[in-house]
């Protein structure tokens, strides 16, 4: 990252609510498709009187750090159209459609979409029977497993730990499992290492949820599934242009930038030139990667001062006066 190059501050996380029946429908959707469908349900509004959502995929590709080619969005949009979300209600078994239509304004990014009639009360009376969940944190999310687990442990994490799922509904939810018995994780190892593993491991790293799953068994197969839900500290999360594609330092991966601008963030230093300064540099991104692992430690629970600490680890917390220590350390040392 070059000094000059232009960073936008941290700000707080859009968060995102949906009704807890759409947490839990039935559907199968790419990652491609859960980050439209997520970007789309963060722009509605309760006061909007049109049917008709605008999604600049330009906003979007800034937001995920992702390019967005229009014949891979058409085809994420048509299948959208086609597949539908099964759910459950005391009174009904319901199948719903998200789009009426869906339309590519020519010579820009914009797709307006327009929203079908039945889908409109899950997405709007939401009273108290929603899950909120934070928009960067679900679109940063690369697995469409980690996708979908992520809203589900998010509708409980006050409770710090999510109902028993039955592992066949929990498939089927996930699409893993469909009513004509084709199960894409049928051995218990498969959905571990493919779907359980991976979404723990990406929810743990992105989101301010740190989770865990117990399988439980009866008799000698496994019948449940439970997820354990705690808060952690990456309640806000770093905007993707701060750290734009393909500028990480040499010896170092995308990645591993993004987790020390997360760390950044965690600690209120949002300065621009000494967020830039500490990002463009391997041995720095390196010094916030460990400081990150052994803040989970508890080695630093003593600090008084963590962003005063972790500057001073950097060298960039000086004894006198200086443009670092002016800019940083009398607003967060």
């Amino acid at each position: 990252m070059s000094s000059n190059q232009s960073v936008t501050p941290v700000i707080k996380d859009i968060e995102i609510r949906q009704h807890n029946i759409l947490t839990n429908a039935r559907y199968e959707y790419t990652e491609l498709q859960l980050d439209l469908f997520f970007f789309l349900v963060s722009k509605l509004r309760k006061d909007q009187k049109s049917e008709t959502y605008e999604l600049d995929i330009k906003e979007l590709a800034t937001l995920t750090g992702k390019q967005y080619h229009l014949p891979y969005l058409r085809k994420a949009t048509e299948d959208m159209g086609s597949r539908m979300f099964e759910v459950e209600t005391p009174e009904r078994h319901m199948q719903l459609w998200m789009f009426r239509s869906v339309e590519y304004v020519k010579g820009t990014r914009i797709i307006e979409v327009t929203l079908s009639d039945k889908i409109l009360p899950y997405l709007f009376n939401l009273q108290n029977n929603f899950t909120s969940y934070g928009l960067a944190a679900a679109l940063r999310l690369s697995s469409k497993y980690a996708k979908r687990i992520y809203p589900l442990c998010s509708q409980w994490k006050d409770k710090g730990e999510t109902k028993k799922y039955d592992i066949e509904d929990f498939k089927k939810m996930l699409g893993l499992l469909d009513d004509k018995g084709n199960d894409k994780a049928a051995r218990i190892s498969d959905l571990k290492s493919k779907v359980l593993d991976i979404a723990v491991k990406q929810i743990n790293e992105h989101t301010e949820l740190h989770v865990s799953y117990t399988l439980e068994k009866k008799g000698k197969a496994f019948k449940n599934i439970v997820f354990t839900v705690k808060p952690q500290a990456l309640a806000e999360t770093i905007p993707f242009d701060l750290v734009p594609a393909g500028t990480a330092p040499a010896g170092m991966q995308q990645h591993q930038v993004e987790n020390a601008g997360r760390l950044l963030a965690q600690l209120s230093i949002t300065t621009p030139e000494l967020v830039a300064t500490i990002l463009a540099s391997a041995a720095h991104v390196a010094a916030c990667n460990k400081f990150a692992h052994d803040l989970k430690t508890g080695k630093h629970a003593k600090a008084h001062s963590l962003s005063g600490l972790l500057l001073t680890i950097l060298g960039l917390k000086k004894a006198s006066n200086g443009p670092l220590f002016d800019a940083t350390t009398k607003k967060q040392g």
